[in-house]
């Protein structure tokens, strides 16, 4: 009985590592179902899509083959019923004028949504330079929203990967509410005079990782706004661009802290910043920012390296009464190598009555080549630990009086 009873779980085995696995089902847009066709409008095809791929019981996948797409806009919303893919293969464009957005916001967005693949490939063109010469948001502090090129709500154990974002007209990518989520093998593209082309925001979500990307953008390469936790950056170009920054912070009332932030391996080239945290100088409420790390930077002609700026204050939109709310504690920069565009290659300013604490700079080796003085550095209201680092970067100067306002 036991010899008949192991013959037939043999064969049971036999049987089920025989049977095919189950793929995917697939909804490609130019299908004759949905009928998309190069050179038109695919909105309609796409939600179709989305639609029916959402709405089946086993994992899907909607392909948007070879080619270049018109899309007026796209709002892809869950819950689905199985893990789902969009495979972008050819390019997507958006229109031009932002006006023809009934999202003024957003031109693409992903919500509610778990397990989530966007892959392909594929490019999404925001064509954004009619909507940089038109942004005034450098001197409105009430201008219109511009719509981001990619949006990201509320995913969880979700993946964007082998995508390219072109020419966005404000963000690139703005991740919000996700948890669990992996930005890899990215590719972001826009002109180093294009306004507010952040490449990648992240808000009030955990467990985000980003790796292996390649950012030049008009702004930040990757900004990370308040309530963030738990977020890795690793592998990173940077440039052109403003760098890779937390904040800025302790703009709004009731921001929530900033936690677990780690940037490793990445290079830096030609930006007006490297790694930097950002902090207004009249913050409505106190806040956090603590557990951030960076390692194993390379700066390549950077002009501000290595950066704690509490005193942020772009276009004199604040009311220019510091001192900043946010406690910055529990910071680490080491292994940073290369070379600044400026002679002042480390500035930390940290509010006053609120100092930095526990911040520890570590292994800095930079050089500058310039002739507008000797390479030195800047520390005020903040003593940090300084190992294997030369006189000139390791708070040459120091200051407990309040500093002019950053407007940068």
């Amino acid at each position: 009985m036991a010899m008949k009873l192991s013959f037939l779980a043999m064969l049971l085995c036999l049987l089920l590592a025989s049977t095919p696995k189950a793929h995917a089902s697939v909804f490609d847009v130019t299908s004759a179902t949905y009928g998309a066709k190069p050179g038109s409008d695919v909105s309609t095809a796409l939600a179709k899509a989305w639609s029916d791929a959402c709405a089946s019981p086993s994992a899907s996948k909607v392909v948007v083959p070879s080619g270049t797409y018109k899309l007026k806009e796209a709002n892809f919303r869950g819950p689905c019923k199985a893990p789902i893919e969009m495979q972008v293969q050819g390019t997507l464009q958006a229109p031009a004028d932002a006006s023809q957005l009934t999202r003024p916001d957003t031109w693409v967005g992903f919500q509610y949504i778990d397990m989530l693949t966007l892959s392909g490939g594929g490019t999404f063109d925001g064509q954004g330079a009619l909507s940089w010469n038109q942004n005034d948001c450098h001197k409105n502090k009430n201008c219109k929203p511009i719509p981001v090129n990619l949006r990201f709500e509320f995913l969880t154990n979700s993946k964007v990967q082998d995508i390219t974002s072109l020419n966005s007209k404000f963000f690139h990518m703005h991740v919000f509410r996700c948890n669990h989520t992996t930005f890899q093998q990215l590719t972001i593209t826009a002109p180093d005079d294009s306004r507010n082309t952040d490449g990648i925001h992240i808000g009030a979500s955990t467990g985000i990782n980003i790796t292996h990307a390649k950012i030049g953008t008009g702004d930040d390469c990757i900004s990370i706004g308040d309530d963030s936790h738990e977020i890795t950056v690793t592998d990173v170009t940077c440039g052109p661009g403003h760098g890779i920054s937390i904040g800025s912070l302790g703009k709004y009332k009731d921001e929530k802290d900033v936690t677990g932030i780690i940037v490793k391996n990445c290079t830096l080239t030609n930006t007006d910043n490297g790694v930097r945290i950002k902090t207004f100088p009249d913050s409505p409420s106190p806040s956090t920012a603590s557990g951030i790390h960076y390692e194993d930077i390379i700066m390549v002609n950077v002009s501000n390296p290595i950066l704690v700026d509490q005193l942020y204050c772009p276009y004199t939109q604040c009311e220019q009464k510091p001192p900043s709310k946010v406690k910055i504690s529990n910071v680490s920069f080491k292994n940073i190598k290369g070379s600044s565009f400026t002679p002042l290659a480390v500035k930390l300013v940290c509010t006053t009555g609120i100092p930095c604490e526990n911040v520890e700079l570590t292994d800095i080796d930079l050089t500058y080549g310039g002739d507008k003085g000797p390479l030195t550095s800047m520390c005020s209201n903040v003593k940090p630990t300084i190992t294997g680092v030369i006189k000139g970067l390791g708070c040459a100067t120091s200051s407990l009086a309040p500093l002019p306002l950053s407007k940068k």
